[in-house]
């Protein structure tokens, strides 16, 4: 979680719109609109979805890396983690 009150903010109101985007998609599919709207909704949410990501790893970065008092040891196995994440996300 960002430590600093002005990141958890900005990532919380990205999280709002993102919940805002699915709820759209669910509506859409409930009321039978075309699929070429709704893919194109989908692509706004993955959009949204990397710019979250984006969000919160500057923050665990500035955190952790930055303005934290960790010391080498700490700082690597820092780095090992965040490496194995995007990793992850990247697949």
């Amino acid at each position: 979680m960002p430590n600093q009150p002005e990141d958890k903010k900005k990532i919380l109101i990205r999280v709002n719109r993102i919940k805002g985007q699915v709820q759209g998609i669910e509506n859409a599919l409930e009321a039978g609109v075309d699929c070429p709207l709704i893919l194109q909704q989908i692509c706004s949410i993955r959009g949204a979805i990397n710019g979250l990501m984006n969000e919160m790893l500057e923050a665990h970065i500035k955190d952790t890396l930055v303005s934290g008092e960790t010391n080498e040891a700490q700082r690597q196995n820092e780095l090992n983690e965040i490496s194995k994440i995007l990793k992850s996300y990247l697949k």
